[in-house]
């Protein structure tokens, strides 16, 4: 049995930290969740508050950061446009001084780091599927150049850390990820679709929508990222980690609409800049090393995420200003 550690989960409460909480405690872990809440919020940790071996800190990770941790993941900073394009200096303040503050801890407690990366990387890409070895087509001055570069800044401080230091880290790209505890006002697509559809409102899509993503749910990213950190090949990464099924967001919407009984019309936006016209992993190397591949069919996973948005009470969620 792997022994107890205690592990710092910087964004915890967010849709990927909340079900890599829960993982860990289920696993016999301490958690310790760090969170500043801007696009969560304590209610998605509500469940763990009373669990004698979870910790809930509310800080930034721009502060500075000096924690006694046995291993640390970095999930810390907005994910979706709608969110990270709100203040985009900050973003790029999350992505760089967060990450630094995060390695400067672990350095001096010399444990293990793992930094959530993202497809974004990749920008809008002329290859597809997306692996490892693909260096990426991003606007470096567009409206999402705060997140995009700021990933990208992160993995080098990541590997420069590990080059320099012999640090022990993970590096994870991940891809277009949902389920339940997502934010009902997040502007992804299927957030936005499936309130469109429960309230029977229009569907918007922007562009014509023959643009394609690839979902994974969010347990099965979960369970990928303690794979990861766990690896016996100890492998660094960058790895990619998603579901390699492609979909096109007009057959999304319309199998959302489907799946709710709604009455919603489709209707088309124009498309905002830099938006990629291609998501889809290749994890050849996840399969290899990690011995993953998520389980959760997108049908399956939709359900369960449209009983989710359901029984949410939205009044608690205002829409963003």
């Amino acid at each position: 049995m792997t022994r107890s550690r205690r592990i710092l989960v910087a964004g915890g409460a967010g849709l990927i930290g909340q079900h890599l909480c829960r993982r860990l405690l289920d696993d016999g872990h301490s958690v310790l969740c760090l969170d500043n809440f801007f696009t969560s919020h304590e209610r998605n940790v509500e469940e763990f508050l009373r669990h004698p071996r979870f910790e809930l800190l509310r800080r930034d990770v721009t502060e500075s950061i000096q924690l006694d941790v046995d291993e640390t993941y970095n999930l810390a900073c907005p994910a979706s446009p709608v969110h990270y394009q709100h203040n985009p200096i900050q973003t790029l303040q999350t992505s760089i001084d967060g990450s630094l503050n995060l390695l400067r801890n672990a350095l001096r407690t010399n444990t293990p780091v793992l930094q959530a990366s993202t497809s974004e990387v990749y920008g809008d890409p002329d290859v597809s599927p997306q692996n490892e070895t693909y260096l990426g087509r991003v606007n470096p001055i567009g409206p999402r150049a705060c997140y995009d570069e700021g990933k990208r800044c992160a993995e080098t401080l990541f590997f420069d850390f590990h080059r320099m230091h012999r640090l022990p880290i993970r590096v994870a790209r991940i891809f277009n990820t949902y389920g339940p505890g997502q934010h009902p006002h997040d502007g992804r697509v299927v957030s936005n679709f499936i309130l469109q559809a429960l309230e029977n409102g229009d569907i918007t899509i922007y562009g014509d929508g023959s643009q394609t993503r690839s979902f994974c749910y969010v347990t099965d990213l979960a369970d990928a990222l303690v794979r990861l950190m766990e690896n016996p090949a100890n492998v660094a990464g960058p790895v990619n980690l998603g579901n390699p099924e492609e979909i096109s967001i007009r057959n999304l919407a319309e199998k959302i609409v489907s799946l709710t009984g709604s009455a919603s019309k489709i209707v088309h936006c124009p498309l905002p800049a830099d938006d990629p016209r291609q998501r889809r992993p290749d994890i050849a190397l996840a399969e290899k090393i990690l011995n993953w591949r998520p389980t959760t069919p997108l049908e399956e996973g939709l359900m369960k995420t449209i009983d989710y948005f359901r029984r949410l009470d939205l009044s608690l969620y205002p829409p963003p200003a």
